[in-house]
């Protein structure tokens, strides 16, 4: 059985603290766009997942009865940084095993300022979800008093230079990128364009990451309305729908770890997997795609899933964004909206806003962003702990 998406909606994404809401608020505005995107109402849902990270158990209960009091099962999800893309593949599970027409999908989170712990319970790394991870990153490191997860992935980068060349220039140029794209994205957190040395002048987050090329803690929330064929036909909506063409969740393997590699520990082993088995069960592969939004959280993570996804060969990713290839003008074009870098990263929205930013792209409805003759795109989520999910989309 098919699923299609037919209604997306998501809130602005916002610095902490600087918005007077509550997470119940962000996704009363979410869902309610998403809906009225849809043209349906909330009592046309039938399961509602709902997908966060910093809130108590039940939040999602608290946030979806903005909407509306029917009594649908609530689903709370909480995934890492796959959170919203896992609460999609539920949604799209429900409908295309049959068990439903009509899901909404729901993510948020209203996060605090500063950078983001390394997943530890009160500083204790041996009880972290991620104590493996960091395990590794520390056997081959050490530790340094930087922000866990920007150490992480900075050593990820350390690797990726020492082993294919690639340059500071090379990760600037994916922060200059994503900061360019997302002055024509009024969702975006920050809406300011950066050159590469204006980039790679920012203040050092770990080396080589500087600012710029860190995603920040963000607030905001975004929806999809997951329904069945027959409601589309039902309902008349082929005109609104995109396909979810296919989709896949991996985990870890013992591949994220074996090699002793931070690259390999920050999920590029994941990423693959989840790609080749979306294009499998979709028939698309990355020739076929025309946009793509992935979880660039630092410029590193962009350049490992280009290869990933079969963009290029390993160790060719620094080249592949410096020629222009993933731009506007190029084969392909990451992150129009602004990625995790410029747009923001609620955690529990994320994946979610992804597929919503593709939505509008396949549908020709992204204004100045508008990626010209976009028919198939692909979603990138994933999290530290693991788990990586990617998303085929086509537009019938």
């Amino acid at each position: 059985m098919k699923s299609y998406i037919i209604g997306v909606g998501m809130t602005k994404f916002e610095k902490p603290e600087t918005r007077d809401w509550q997470y119940w608020d962000m996704v009363k505005e979410a869902g309610t766009q998403a809906l009225e995107d849809a043209g349906i109402t909330y009592d046309q849902v039938e399961q509602v997942p709902v997908g966060y990270c910093f809130q108590a158990s039940t939040a999602g209960q608290r946030a979806a009865y903005e909407l509306g009091l029917t009594g649908v099962p609530v689903y709370n999800v909480n995934n890492n940084c796959a959170t919203g893309a896992t609460a999609l593949m539920l949604a799209r599970q429900f409908v295309e095993g049959g068990l439903n027409d009509c899901v909404l999908a729901l993510g948020f989170e209203k996060m605090t300022r500063g950078a983001l712990g390394g997943g530890s319970d009160g500083g204790d790394f041996k009880t972290s979800p991620v104590a493996r991870h960091y395990g590794i990153m520390a056997a081959r490191h050490g530790f340094e008093m930087t922000p866990p997860t920007a150490q992480i992935f900075g050593n990820a980068a350390r690797e990726h230079m020492e082993k294919y060349g690639t340059t500071e220039a090379q990760l600037a140029a994916v922060g200059a990128k994503n900061h360019r794209h997302s002055t024509n994205n009024p969702y975006a957190q920050f809406q300011d364009a950066y050159t590469v040395d204006e980039v790679l002048a920012a203040k050092t987050i770990h080396r080589p990451l500087t600012k710029l090329q860190c995603s920040p803690t963000s607030d905001g929330s975004a929806a999809a309305v997951v329904v069945s064929e027959r409601f589309v036909e039902r309902h008349g909506l082929a005109g609104r729908a995109v396909e979810i063409a296919a989709q896949a969740m991996t985990t870890d393997t013992g591949e994220s770890f074996d090699s002793g590699s931070c690259v390999d520990a920050v999920g590029q082993p994941m990423s693959r997997a989840a790609a080749r088995q979306a294009y499998e069960a979709s028939g698309l592969g990355i020739e076929d795609v025309d946009v793509v939004e992935l979880h660039d959280c630092f410029s590193v993570n962009e350049l490992l899933t280009y290869e990933a996804l079969g963009m290029c060969a390993p160790g060719e990713s620094g080249k592949l964004v410096e020629s222009g290839a993933t731009t506007y003008g190029g084969r392909w074009v990451v992150n129009p909206s602004g990625g995790l870098i410029s747009k923001g990263h609620p955690l529990g929205a994320t994946g979610i806003a992804q597929v919503a930013e593709l939505t509008w792209q396949l549908r020709g409805e992204a204004a100045a962003r508008q990626v010209e003759g976009a028919r198939v795109g692909l979603a990138h989520n994933i999290g530290l702990g693991g788990a990586a999910v990617v998303t085929v989309l086509r537009r019938p």
